[in-house]
């Protein structure tokens, strides 16, 4: 079974912090998913991926298109995640245990300044816990990410 990541931004905004996560993941050779809730922040993030430096290119596609199975980034909302090695919830979207068991990494992305965001990563840790995720809590200390919880067995 996959790791499940949990990422509480504060120093970072999620503009910031999913491009150099994405960067990490395919680095390691993985093809990634990123499923938010909303159209309106997918397409946010297409155009901020779409501009990112030349040097940090990162193909990507929204989901719906002809090549969907072929793009080594995908954004969307309700995507199956069979055949992504790394998922990326943003906004609170949905994972399940059976998909963190299904990818190499699993990463969830919440805003640490909205009390909302705070409490749903909560249930989603406990949830996923209570299934027998390994999980990790990662926070931003004066810039740097730290892992300041874990469970689970490795």
């Amino acid at each position: 079974m996959g790791a499940v990541y949990f990422y509480h931004l504060t120093d970072s905004p999620l503009d910031q912090t999913l491009p150099m996560l994405i960067g990490k993941a395919r680095g390691a050779g993985w093809r990634v998913l990123v499923r938010g809730r909303g159209e309106a922040l997918l397409k946010r993030l297409d155009e901020r991926l779409w501009a990112g430096q030349p040097t940090s290119f990162l193909p990507h596609g929204m989901a719906g298109g002809p090549h969907d199975a072929k793009q080594p980034i995908l954004l969307g909302t309700d995507t199956a995640a069979d055949g992504f090695d790394c998922l990326m919830s943003v906004d609170g979207a949905a994972i399940t245990a059976s998909e963190v068991g299904l990818a190499q990494r699993t990463c969830i992305l919440f805003d640490g300044y909205d009390d909302g965001a705070l409490n749903h990563a909560r249930g989603q840790w406990k949830m996923l816990s209570d299934a027998g995720c390994q999980a990790q809590y990662w926070a931003q200390v004066d810039g740097s990410w730290v892992k300041k919880a874990e469970s689970g067995a490795p």
